[in-house]
């Protein structure tokens, strides 16, 4: 008996393009499909319907045998942009209403820019996303030992809660005292809630508890993150309701899994919306942590340029727990477990501008003529010069072949634009500001490549540099050779390459519990015995690890558990976390084992000089990652079949190259049709349905024997030669 054909379909939706990767037995096939903001389950589910039509499948046929769909979204980060999130009311412990506003002493530099925080007659605290008249404190005290100090008093809570309804709200954020420690008045607040307003009342409106969304220290981060949650719940929950009907109604019975910025997984109803900010660039780092280790790569660079945005994170010997020092969401600090990487408004899409500010400078981005209208080549109303204008008139894209022949781009208009809005200004031709666009592009990219790689005590040439998205491979050369990195990867998958990551994922919650352990006592340095403190919170986190994770299908022998501490050394204020070698300690010879970890880990990250364990070592807050791996894609090895290339020439394309003068007639292949071990010497052209490697003169493109491209520049005696 044949067994039947399954397939998994991974999704990624950007501010431009919505990404498609399925796996379909032993077939693989990419598709995008434009990003619909007023409704994102359309350009979903006609990412699918592209993809099931390259497989010869209607869409219903290829839903009904799909196992899984894996799915990472903007739109936590578009609705928080645009502060459109609902009206909510903010409960707390009396005295402490105006912790929000207050903040830390740092606020007002949160998120911003480092020359942005410099202009400081124009930087003011980020606009609450909780009015202060819809803030109430209740008459409740719970200390830091977590017991009762002060009952809650209903009586005072339920006249509050009156007042907070009279005043429209549309969903309640609970986050009292050390409720981490002791959630029993942030539970009761929610019953009383329930109980005086039910559902039938007040509708679908969420009450959200600080303690069950970040049960961790500190109030104004853990507040932070239960506002975000609450504010952002609307929202995902329309949208997440929009594609499941559409799924449904076209036969897909199966989970619907959503892209954690932890590095992990979970199905849809047991995601918070916190934790979906900014989850396709994490899944592009787990996914190039996984091909880092197919090459033998233990440092990447990860780069991703789409049509709004350029992202990057960093993979550092083989590791990819990089986790943010002091995350923050938009303007908001919090107190999140989130994997390190960082954004900047330079994509296809962005918008050239001449800064007069600046007497003239030509800048690129970071406002973004977006997927509608889009750049002027797109001809769909647009009337900014853009990266992909610039591109176009270049002679690098194909105007008929622009995703696979789906979109025809106006280069006419590109050029018009181009010209009256920064070549005129600027004195030059319209073909040198066209590269001058470029070269400001490539140029801001290059910069926060090498800003990143530094700051971590890195040296850029250690790296590979993976050009993912759409963008990455028309501009990888530049800005990779740019900050210095000596080999770019052009991958088969790279314009969906955060789509294609997420299908090497495995399904991961993380667990976070604040409690302070003393794991060596200062000037005694004796090692903890009381092993059952730290144990027992382990022992929690895994029940509801394996509540979450069976009520998700999985099987409990299916888990894998790692354990991770955030320690510090007595009076330093740093933290760093550490993976513990064991998941629970039974004897002297696991605690050593521990700090063996943890000092070697500290001393990586602050130098041997900074260990000090004459101040003893705290233990800060106990993490819990249960995993259940799932099956990866399957790279196939290739034989070679030499170097000569000119069987996937196409034609020929004139294309600017200063190096060599201006316009030369330029040698177009087809990517799809190169096998491994071709050569191709820039200056070149190589074209898929949804992306173009460009390379200029003196460089080498060579294809590997997984049919992906290696981008090197020639040696100097070739050169010379």
């Amino acid at each position: 008996m044949t067994t039947k054909i399954r397939a998994t379909i991974d999704i990624d939706i950007g501010g431009t393009f919505t990404d498609c990767f399925i796996r379909y037995g032993d077939q693989s096939v990419i598709s995008k499909s434009p990003t619909t903001g007023y409704d994102l389950s359309v350009g979903f589910i006609k990412a699918i319907e592209n993809g099931a039509e390259l497989l010869d499948l209607a869409i219903d046929e290829l839903l009904e045998e799909t196992d899984m769909i894996r799915y990472s979204t903007t739109v936590a980060m578009n609705k928080l942009i645009e502060r459109k999130g609902p009206k909510l009311g903010f409960i707390t412990t009396e005295g402490y209403e105006d912790m929000l506003y207050i903040g830390k002493g740092s606020q007002w530099q949160d998120g911003i820019s480092s020359l942005e925080s410099r202009k400081i007659a124009e930087v003011s605290k980020p606009i609450p996303l909780i009015p202060r008249e819809n803030v109430v404190g209740v008459k409740e005290r719970i200390d830091y030992t977590g017991e009762v100090i002060r009952p809650l008093d209903e009586e005072d809570f339920k006249d509050k809660l009156q007042y907070l309804v009279d005043q429209g709200v549309m969903g309640f954020v609970v986050s009292t005292l050390w409720s981490f420690k002791n959630p029993v008045h942030e539970k009761r607040i929610k019953e009383l809630i329930e109980e005086e307003y039910p559902e039938y009342y007040l509708g679908n409106m969420p009450v959200v508890l600080s303690s069950e969304v970040m049960p961790k220290r500190y109030e104004y981060t853990r507040s932070n993150v239960a506002i975000l949650n609450a504010y952002l719940h609307q929202a995902m929950a329309e949208e997440l309701s929009n594609i499941g009907d559409e799924l449904r109604d076209l036969g897909y019975k199966n989970p619907l899994l959503m892209v954690h910025n932890t590095g992990g997984m979970a199905e849809v109803f047991r995601t918070s919306a916190v934790n979906t900010y900014n989850g396709g660039p994490v899944a592009g780092i787990i996914g190039s942590n996984q091909l880092g280790k197919l090459y033998d790569y233990p440092n990447i660079v990860v780069t991703d340029m789409g049509g709004t945005s350029f992202d990057i994170g960093l993979v550092v010997d083989g590791e990819t727990n990089n986790y943010q020092f002091k995350p923050v969401i938009d303007r908001w600090l919090v107190d999140m477990t989130m994997l390190e990487s960082k954004s900047i408004g330079t994509g296809g899409g962005s918008i050239a501008w001449i800064n007069d500010f600046l007497g003239g400078r030509l800048e690129v981005g970071p406002r973004s003529a977006g997927s509608f209208p889009g750049p002027v080549a797109y001809d769909q109303g647009g009337t900014e010069p853009t990266v992909t204008d610039a591109d176009l008139v270049l002679g690098y894209l194909n105007p008929d072949y622009f995703h696979g022949g789906n979109l025809t781009l106006n280069i006419e208009k590109a050029k018009q634009v181009i010209e009256e809005k920064i070549a005129k200004p600027l004195g030059v031709d319209v073909y040198e500001a066209a590269y001058l666009i470029k070269k400001v592009c490539d140029g801001n990219m290059a910069n926060i490549i090498q800003k990143e790689t530094s700051l971590q005590g890195n040296d850029p040439k250690d790296f590979v540099l993976f050009a993912l998205g759409g963008g990455g491979p028309v501009h990888g050369a530049g800005f990779g050779f740019e900050a210095d990195i000596p080999k770019t990867i052009v991958l088969q998958q790279s314009p969906v390459f955060c789509a294609f990551s997420s299908s090497m994922m495995d399904i991961m919650h993380i667990y976070e519990q604040s409690k302070h352990i003393i794991l060596l006592e200062p000037g005694t340095k004796k090692f903890l015995t009381d092993y059952e403190s730290l144990n027992s919170v382990v022992r929690d986190l895994q029940e509801k690890a394996i509540r979450d994770i069976t009520g998700e299908g999985f099987n409990v022998e299916d888990i894998q558990y790692q354990l991770e501490l955030d320690m510090k050394f007595g009076g330093q204020l740093n933290i760093k976390r550490a993976v513990s070698p064991t998941l629970i300690l039974n004897r002297p010879e696991d605690v050593q084992n521990l700090w063996d970890s943890f000092t070697e880990e500290y001393s990586n990250a602050y130098s041997s000089i900074a260990v000090y364990p004459e101040g003893g070592v705290e233990i800060e807050n106990i993490v819990l990652k249960a995993i259940v791996p799932q099956d990866k894609f399957n790279f196939i090895q290739n034989e070679s079949i030499g170097e000569d290339a000119s069987h996937a020439i196409k034609g020929t394309r004139k294309a600017y190259w200063p190096d060599l003068g201006g316009f030369v007639d330029t040698n177009i292949y087809q990517l799809e049709d190169l096998r491994s071990g071709n050569k191709i010497e820039g200056p070149a052209l190589i074209e898929s349905p949804h992306t173009t490697v460009v390379l200029p003169p003196n460089v080498i493109y060579t294809v590997d024997q997984y049919l992906n491209g290696l981008i090197e520049k020639k040696m100097v005696e070739e050169v010379s030669a």
